[in-house]
């Protein structure tokens, strides 16, 4: 797999319509530090991570990247900053938000070391 983060994104993306939380977990290091767009609890192992995507993947989201900003630190890091939307499709609501990726080369595999996500405060839309 090669370094590109909206290409990292749209792998991730599609662990979540597998509807499998451990397939989703898989794309993040095990020491990975989660911050979620609909909780407020800070999830900071594999156990953690997986237990938020059992209840978010009830929701069947659908994320769509509306601005990316890519920032490559180093031949085994790189960042991916934006604006997301996700489509909850179980409820049809869409959620914005603000997110941070932190990648890492280990092992050969790009994973996710750190991913903050953040509902927009307000709509962007105006």
């Amino acid at each position: 797999m090669g370094l590109s983060g909206t290409g990292l994104f749209t792998e991730w993306n599609a662990a979540l319509t597998t509807g499998d939380p451990d397939v989703v977990a898989d794309r993040y290091a095990d020491d990975a530090v989660l911050l979620p767009t609909l909780s407020n609890q800070v999830r900071t192992n594999r156990a953690q991570i997986v237990d938020y995507f059992e209840h978010f993947l009830e929701n069947n989201p659908q994320g769509e990247i509306k601005q990316s900003h890519i920032n490559i630190l180093d031949k085994n890091t790189a960042i991916d900053t934006g604006v997301y939307v996700f489509t909850l499709a179980a409820t049809g609501q869409q959620v914005e938000a603000r997110y941070t990726y932190v990648y890492e080369l280990r092992d050969g595999r790009w994973l996710i070391v750190n991913h903050h996500s953040s509902a927009m405060p307000e709509s962007t839309n105006s």
